[in-house]
C-alpha cells in the first residue's frame, strides 16, 4: 500500500514516525511518502519537506507569510497527486491539513486524520469541514471522542501515544549523563522553552531571569530538534546555565522541576513526574485574536484532561519574573510536590493505555482493506 503522512511540528514528527514504525511492521510492502522531521526520515520512506521550513506560529506570523504557505499547499496538492497514494493521514497541523483534506476529498482520494485538531478549544465549526473530507478521525485525547459524538461524528480513541514513546526509551544513568554535559550535582531545572524561533524568543529570557534566585540548582536549557545551539546563545548570559539539544526526555527523566511553553511538552513533562509550570507568550496581535476565539478554562493538555487546575499557567501578561518565581518556590516545596505527584499518577490512568500508534496503524490497513 501507498502512504502519505503529512506532520507539521516536532510532536507531530514524533506520533509520525512511530506510526510508521508500525505501519512498516504490519504492511511490508509499504511505500511512504510524507512531510515531518528527522524522526520520521530516520524510520524510512521518502522525506518531502521538513516541518521547520513551515514553522510559523501564531495569527500574525501566519498572516505575514501566507504567499510562502500557499505556495507549499500548492506544491503538496501537486506531489500527492503525482504518488497517488491509497490513503492520506493528516496528523495534527489543522491549519495546512484540512486545507489539502478537502482537495484531497474532491479528487477522489482517502482521508484519515490521526490526532485531531483541536476544535475543542476553538473555531468548531470546523468540525463540518472535518466531517466532510475526512473518512475516520483516530483521537489521541479521553474528551475528544465525547466531543465528537455531540456534533454527531464517529471518531475512535486511540490511546496517547507518549506512553509508549516514555516507557520504551533506555534508562539514563543519571552521573554518566551529568558528566557528558558537564552538569553540577545541583538538583536541575529543566527549561522547555518551545521549539519555534517566535516562541523560544518571548519565553526564555524570562526563565533565565530566576537563575541568580535559584543559586542552589542548574538551570539546564532543552534545544529543540529545530534550532541548533547558535540562535539559543543569545540568551544565555550567565556561565552556570547549560544547554543540551535533542535530548529533552533523558534531562526530563532527571529533573527536579521544570518550566514549560504550552503544548505536548506540558503533558510529557508530567509523565515524568516532574513538578512544571506552563508558560505561554504570544505576539499582542496574535494573543488578542486567541483570547476572542478560544473556549477553553485552560491551555496545558495536562489540565485540560484532568478538567482542572493541576498544574500553574501563566499567560500572556501573567508571565512574568516575579510571577515565575513565586509560581517555582511553590513547585520545588516537598508537600506541594507530593500531591502533584497524585494527580500526574490519575492523569496518567486517563490516557488509556499503551499501544496507540499500533492500534492507528491497525485501523487504517482496516479501513484500506474494507474499501
Amino acid at each position: 500500500m501507498k502512504y502519505y503522512i503529512i506532520a507539521g511540528e516536532a510532536s507531530g514528527d514524533l506520533h509520525g514516525s512511530n506510526l510508521m514504525k508500525a505501519l512498516y511492521k504490519k504492511d511490508t510492502q509499504a511505500d511512504i511518502r510524507f512531510w515531518g522531521g528527522d524522526l520520521m526520515k530516520s524510520v524510512g520512506g521518502t522525506l518531502v519537506s521538513h516541518y521547520k521550513e513551515r514553522a510559523f506560529m501564531g495569527f500574525a506570523e501566519v498572516i505575514s507569510n501566507l504567499r510562502k504557505i500557499l505556495s507549499f499547499i500548492s506544491f503538496c496538492k501537486k506531489d500527492i497527486a503525482k504518488f497517488n497514494p491509497d490513503v492520506i493521514v493528516f496528523i495534527d497541523n489543522s491549519g495546512f491539513n484540512l486545507r489539502i483534506a478537502k482537495w484531497a476529498k474532491e479528487q477522489g482520494f482517502k482521508t484519515n486524520y490521526y490526532i485531531s485538531p483541536q476544535v475543542w478549544a476553538s473555531r468548531s465549526k470546523r468540525i463540518k469541514k472535518i466531517k466532510r473530507d475526512v473518512d475516520a478521525m483516530f483521537v489521541i485525547l479521553p474528551f475528544e471522542e465525547k466531543f465528537y459524538k455531540k456534533h454527531d461524528y464517529k471518531v475512535t480513541f486511540v490511546g496517547h501515544p507518549l506512553l509508549d514513546e516514555i516507557a520504551d526509551r533506555k534508562q539514563v544513568d543519571e552521573q554518566q549523563f551529568r558528566a557528558e554535559h558537564h552538569l553540577s550535582d545541583k538538583p536541575i531545572i529543566a527549561l522547555l522553552p518551545g521549539s519555534r524561533k517566535q516562541e523560544i524568543t518571548k519565553m526564555l529570557s524570562v526563565m533565565l531571569s530566576l537563575v541568580d534566585d535559584f543559586k542552589d540548582y542548574q538551570f539546564v536549557i532543552a534545544g529543540a530538534p529545530s534550532q541548533s545551539f547558535e540562535f539559543y546563545k543569545q540568551f544565555i548570559k550567565d556561565s552556570d546555565v547549560k544547554f543540551i539539544n535533542n535530548k529533552t526526555y533523558d534531562l526530563l527523566s532527571i529533573s527536579n522541576a521544570a518550566l514549560v511553553t504550552s503544548g505536548t511538552a506540558t503533558l510529557e513533562t508530567a509523565l515524568f513526574k516532574v513538578p512544571q509550570v506552563v508558560c505561554y507568550k504570544g505576539s499582542t496581535i496574535s494573543y488578542q485574536i486567541a483570547k476572542r476565539i478560544v473556549t477553553l478554562k485552560f491551555i496545558s493538555l495536562v489540565n485540560l484532561i484532568m478538567d482542572k487546575e493541576v498544574v500553574k499557567e501563566l499567560i500572556q501578561g501573567d508571565f512574568t519574573a516575579k510571577n515565575l518565581k513565586l509560581e517555582l518556590t511553590k513547585i520545588l516545596d516537598q508537600n506541594h510536590r507530593e500531591t502533584l505527584f497524585e494527580e500526574y499518577h490519575d492523569l496518567e490512568q486517563k490516557l488509556g493505555g499503551r499501544g496507540a500508534s499500533d492500534k492507528t496503524a491497525s485501523l487504517i490497513i482496516k479501513g484500506l482493506k474494507n474499501a
